[in-house]
């Protein structure tokens, strides 16, 4: 099965129905200017009520290091998620399996960007939007994704309950990632459009 992550978590009600939904892992964002922000004790709190295999990430965007360092002391997430122009030796200083987020856009080359995140977990695609880290509920073209990346694809960027069973079905990633798909509001998930996002991962995957 194509693995499930929703981000942009803020509530406990929205980490519990993501996992019971079948979501493999939640994510959290330390990104202050992102309207899904969540503090570093907010994190922590939200990480204690997953029920076990589900993983928790945490998205950063240029953070300093010192700034990760200090929010992983308080919410130890299970994965690193970089959004912004982070390079591969920051990413790889923190002693914590990462996620490296690509903008996507024509004339990027995903297969060097793969060769220089070589460890990373997965390259997380996402679409290229001027002034913009993501979350914006835009898709980009998926023809611009190379057949043989060398690391797993988490696929995101405007994913809904009405096209994820398309974008699996064309690209074939290890896993999708939504966020404004699945809300009624910035921050606040629907917990019916969480279920319908799961089920169309699942149809796509029969």
């Amino acid at each position: 099965m194509t693995a499930i992550k929703i981000c942009g978590i803020t509530r406990a009600e929205d980490a519990l129905a993501a996992a019971h939904a079948g979501a493999h892992a939640i994510g959290l964002v330390f990104y202050a200017g992102s309207p899904r922000h969540v503090s570093a004790t907010q994190g922590a709190v939200l990480m204690r009520v997953l029920p076990p295999f589900v993983s928790s990430v945490g998205l950063f965007v240029n953070a300093q290091a010192g700034e990760v360092a200090r929010i992983l002391a308080a919410a130890r997430v299970d994965l690193l998620q970089f959004h912004g122009d982070e390079t591969p030796a920051y990413c790889r200083q923190f002693g914590v399996p990462y996620l490296k987020a690509l903008r996507v856009r024509p004339g990027m080359d995903l297969l060097q960007c793969a060769r220089d995140y070589h460890d990373a977990k997965a390259l997380l695609l996402d679409a290229f939007v001027e002034g913009t880290h993501g979350g914006t509920g835009a898709t980009f073209d998926w023809a611009l994704i190379p057949q043989k990346l060398p690391l797993p694809v988490i696929l995101s960027g405007g994913l809904t309950p009405t096209n994820v069973s398309a974008a699996i079905r064309a690209v074939r990633p290890w896993a999708v990632d939504v966020s404004s798909g699945v809300e009624q509001a910035k921050g606040i998930k629907d917990a019916a459009k969480i279920a319908a996002f799961v089920t169309g991962v699942r149809n796509a995957d029969v």
